[in-house]
């Protein structure tokens, strides 16, 4: 088994897929639902496959993010780089923050029109692509 992707339920998913693709994902495809419904599903450009979906369901209301999900977190390559992007593209990323320590990695967040919180990773020079069990012994 392995995990396909996420799944956010939206309010407006112009605004939303006007948020992501600012963020760097690209549209893969899409589904109409019924009732106004439709999904929309998300990867990044150096991705083999899907790995966010958009769910937008009028007849649902208003999208309340309550406390189950937690965030969503994506790996940069340059932090720097990619913050300077986000703000030119007129999202508000958070200061870039060091969790583990000077030598660590480096994060920042930001939060989507829904309320969805991610963090933007980058790890510090040499280390693997994504977290594997080293990162924990």
């Amino acid at each position: 088994m392995k995990t396909l992707f996420v799944a956010y339920r939206v309010t407006d998913l112009d605004r939303s897929l006007g948020f992501y693709t600012a963020l760097g994902y690209v549209e893969l495809g899409r589904v109409e639902v019924g009732d106004g419904g439709r999904l929309v599903i998300l990867k990044f450009p150096g991705e083999p496959a899907a790995s966010l979906e958009l769910v937008h369901r009028p007849a649902d209301g208003r999208v309340d993010v309550g406390s189950g999900v937690d965030h969503l977190a994506i790996q940069v390559d340059t932090l720097t780089v990619t913050l300077k992007t986000l703000a030119e593209a007129g999202l508000e990323p958070e200061p870039v923050q060091y969790p583990g320590g000077p030598h660590g990695p480096k994060t920042s967040w930001l939060t989507d029109p829904d309320g969805y919180r991610i963090e933007l990773l980058e790890w510090p020079l040499g280390h693997p692509d994504g977290i594997t069990a080293a990162d924990f012994s």
